[in-house]
């Protein structure tokens, strides 16, 4: 199978010309029918699992193992929103009637959630299936009517085209106008596709210097663009003493398989580790060093990896706690490394970016304002977690957290991201430059924008406003939330 060849600026002009012509009958098919071709691209998926896995596995060097799980995961969100679709809350229809009576005088006003128009998805290196070509930006962007173009990532285009095909052909077979889903490829092609007038939105996942590029470029434009990028995250993990003490081998084996799961190579690696000096912890963890199994994803993403880890060195207090040798040739060395609390607010700038592979950074305090000290110096991440005692007091903990991130933790490990309904996987900046989720539900509020009528005739609004509302769906009247029906 030929990769996808890199496209010019005609090419960009032709594919958004398409999904411009496309938006109209996208923005006012039902929740049922846009439902409905979700679900169609779900079941391509599933049908073609074994040979798009087949080609995944010779691009990324990930296990079928994973790459099985993350087609479920892809398949099992398109389902997903096809539910948030049907539900219908995520338009908010709200109601007011008139009243003259008020002051001022309160005219009918209705409002509702509508789609922003063509968005761009820019696909992730490390999610070859779920956050990329079919993922959960494409999936949430269809299912509130808006026409998706896909640039591919560079490091899986086989897999991209191929999955492409098969979301297309899906679409085809539902129903859904010609135009609604677009593919294209190449590095100028990316920044055409930002800057394209025809593009109303876009969505990134990878690296703080290729998104916050594009988001300059977004806003920049003529008429800027909402850039929904995800970008960098480090995800702090606070271990108080007592957890340390009662539960240091559990919590030891638990960081181990979270910060090497995947080779390290997922956005909720645990990245930094408060723990208590001369902790259990950092004497146990190197008990569960392992060879790395597989290569990363990229040749770029293993160089960028050794050349961060190797610039610890020159990092005045940081130590090399253990590090082990991959198990295949050109593999990362998993490594341990530590500093005291004092030495990382020092030097906080180059110890709290964002190192994607298989390494941690256990930071050892002596006393809570030590570390209260040392967090709020950390950038905004996706996630924070506190591994505490019943008896531990962790409100001023939880706080400082909190601030920072956009989900914290009570136990467990930030590895690992439910696709549910009050799911918010985003946090403050560099972790994304939005406060939007690209997880669960209310990821589709990214592509949709409120509009008022007032004073419209019954016949003039749209479905989900009219007064019979024959969608079915949820709706605020006067002030009351009243449910489907």
């Amino acid at each position: 199978m030929n990769t996808i060849p890199d496209m010019t600026a005609a090419d960009i002009d032709e594919v958004v010309a398409r999904a411009q012509k496309a938006s109209p009958l996208v923005g006012v098919a039902d929740n049922e029918t846009r439902a409905r071709w979700l679900e169609h691209v779900a079941a391509a998926l599933e049908a073609q699992a074994p040979s798009l896995i087949e080609i995944a596995q010779e691009e990324t060097h990930l296990p079928p193992a994973r790459l099985e799980g993350e087609v479920a995961r892809t398949t099992g969100q398109l389902r997903m929103f096809a539910q948030v679709v049907r539900e219908g809350s995520y338009l908010e229809a709200i109601i007011d009637s008139a009243d003259p009576n008020v002051t001022p005088p309160q005219p009918a006003l209705h409002r509702m959630l509508v789609p922003l128009g063509p968005v761009a998805v820019y696909a992730a290196s490390n999610f070859p299936f779920a956050f990329s070509v079919a993922g959960g930006d494409t999936a949430s962007a269809l299912g509130v009517g808006c026409p998706v173009v896909v640039k591919a990532h560079p490091s899986h285009p086989r897999l991209a085209q191929a999955t492409g095909a098969v979301v297309t052909e899906a679409l085809r077979q539902a129903g859904a106008p010609e135009g609604i889903f677009g593919l294209v490829a190449g590095h100028d092609a990316g920044i055409a596709l930002v800057e394209h007038p025809g593009i109303t939105a876009a969505s990134f996942t990878g690296s703080l210097d290729g998104g916050r590029a594009l988001f300059d470029r977004a806003a920049a434009r003529p008429i800027p663009i909402p850039f929904y990028g995800e970008l960098a995250s480090i995800n702090p993990v606070v271990v108080t003493a007592a957890a340390d003490s009662d539960r240091g081998e559990e919590l030891a084996a638990g960081l181990a398989q979270s910060f090497q799961l995947g080779i390290g190579q997922f956005c909720t690696k645990p990245g930094l580790v408060f723990v208590p000096q001369r902790s259990r912890i950092e004497a146990l963890l190197p008990d569960h060093l392992k060879p790395a199994p597989h290569a990363m994803l990229s040749d770029s993403i293993g160089t960028a990896f050794k050349k961060r880890t190797s610039s610890y060195a020159n990092i005045p207090g940081v130590e090399l706690v253990a590090d082990v040798h991959a198990a295949v040739k050109g593999g990362p060395s998993a490594s341990i490394f530590a500093v005291s609390a004092r030495d990382f607010a020092a030097n906080s700038q180059a110890l709290s970016a964002e190192v994607f592979g298989p390494t941690t950074v256990l930071v050892g305090y002596g006393n809570d304002q030590e570390l209260y000290d040392a967090l709020r110096l950390i950038p905004g991440s996706l996630t924070g977690t506190v591994h505490a005692q019943p008896d531990d007091a962790i409100d001023e903990l939880v706080h400082i957290l909190a601030q920072r991130s956009g989900r914290v933790l009570f136990g467990g490990w930030p590895t690992g991201v439910a696709v549910t309904w009050a799911q918010h996987h985003g946090g403050p900046y560099p972790s994304t430059t939005s406060i939007h989720t690209s997880v669960g539900a209310t990821a589709v509020r990214r592509f949709q924008r409120p509009i008022v009528y007032q004073d419209a005739p019954d016949a003039a609004l749209p479905p989900a406003l009219r007064r019979s509302n024959p969608w079915g769906i949820p709706r605020r009247i006067d002030g009351q939330l009243r449910l489907a029906g």
